[in-house]
């Protein structure tokens, strides 16, 4: 099984990326389940421990990583059952989503889409990182969500995400994305 992510802010549009690749990877006779980490948040008493509008709490706080890892890349292992979870929680309703679990075969691939996916460990064979200038970012983010801008800022500085990606596109306009080849990191 291969596991692909598509990294990057809510402006960047990573799940339509994500679902955009699945659509050409089908097409190729890839069985494919796409995931999205905005099933895999953490309840709300959590989540806004410190506000509903904390940039560091979104940064730290928000994504359950070891869910992730638990419901989806652990069943993917060697001697793994192959059954991947496609999400755990409803942020909205803040309840479990009891969603049916989905089989990878063999030679299929997983692909996990949101922010803030490099520097967890996840076991991706292949990262991609729509990287967003700041300004870009701030002109691309919803008003309502303005506040999670300091997150990506500060994202930047400590991961790294265009280092640390196998593939970095230019999303400052989301519409067009461009890609200038592979990374060092590759």
């Amino acid at each position: 099984v291969y596991k692909r992510q598509v990294d990057g802010a809510p402006a960047a549009r990573p799940a339509e990326l994500a679902q955009d690749l699945a659509e050409e990877l089908r097409a190729r006779g890839r069985p494919v389940a796409v995931i999205g980490t905005g099933g895999f948040l953490r309840a709300a008493s959590l989540r806004f421990e410190y506000g509903h509008q904390d940039a560091d709490a979104y940064y730290d706080l928000w994504l359950d990583s070891g869910a992730l890892h638990r419901e989806v890349f652990a069943p993917l292992e060697p001697g793994g059952s192959g059954r991947v979870l496609p999400d755990l929680w409803d942020p909205v309703a803040d309840r479990a989503t009891r969603s049916p679990y989905l089989t990878v075969p063999p030679g299929g691939v997983v692909i996990v889409h949101g922010p803030f996916l490099l520097g967890h460990w996840f076991p991706f064979d292949l990262a991609v990182h729509l990287r967003m200038s700041p300004a870009a970012l701030a002109r691309h983010t919803e008003a309502a969500a303005a506040w999670t801008v300091p997150a990506f800022a500060r994202y930047a500085d400590e991961v790294r995400p265009e280092d640390a990606a196998h593939v970095v596109v230019r999303a400052d306009d989301p519409r067009r994305p461009a890609w200038s080849g592979f990374t060092a990191g590759a």
